[in-house]
């Protein structure tokens, strides 16, 4: 089985946020293969079903990003999966409005939510799917990080997520197909 979680926060007023963007994207796999969120088991919304030929959960975490290590951990530990089995998308501060980058394992670049999971799970060997949201610029750019990744999306940026969140969507149906490298030639220039 692969684990596969979107992160961001639960709530309304978090729905449309740079900080959600790996929800919509599990949101995006789930629809694309027929799977129902409706499990709240592991404090989350989850689902299984199938995706690219491969078993799969779905796992969008309600802990708040800060803790979802609090249910991955949980969840990879009940199937057991191994942390090379687990694809975890997340918003990227470091790249460009909606760039992608795959990859495997490596350092949180201080996304608590990529933290919180390196320390529930004992391992950062995990894919990641970083999604880029751009940095806020200018002058005082570093006390303005918060709020930008709380922002929503402006109308003109809305049509570059979308394919942003389609994209990457396809590229973890890439990566399961054809695995890691092939997925990571595909997408990663783009």
């Amino acid at each position: 089985m692969k684990l596969i979680v979107g992160l961001g926060n639960p709530g309304r007023e978090y729905e449309a946020t740079r900080h959600n963007l790996g929800f919509r994207v599990v949101d995006a796999l789930a629809a694309r293969a027929h799977i129902d969120l409706m499990s709240t088991k592991f404090s989350a919304e989850s689902g299984q079903g199938a995706l690219a030929g491969h078993k799969v959960l779905l796992l969008k975490p309600q802990t708040f990003m800060n803790l979802s290590g609090q249910s991955v951990g949980p969840a990879a530990h009940f199937y057991k999966v191994a942390p090379e089995d687990i694809v975890v998308i997340h918003d990227e501060l470091d790249l460009a409005l909606g760039r992608l980058q795959l990859r495997s394992g490596g350092g949180t670049g201080g996304h608590n939510g990529l933290k919180s999971i390196v320390q529930c799970l004992g391992s950062g060997d995990f894919v990641r799917v970083r999604v880029g949201i751009g940095k806020p610029q200018g002058p005082e750019a570093r006390e303005r990080v918060v709020g930008h990744v709380l922002s929503k999306f402006s109308v003109g940026e809305a049509s570059q997520i979308d394919e942003a969140i389609d994209s990457a969507a396809q590229a973890i149906e890439a990566l399961l197909e054809g695995g890691l490298a092939k997925a990571m030639n595909a997408f990663n220039r783009r």
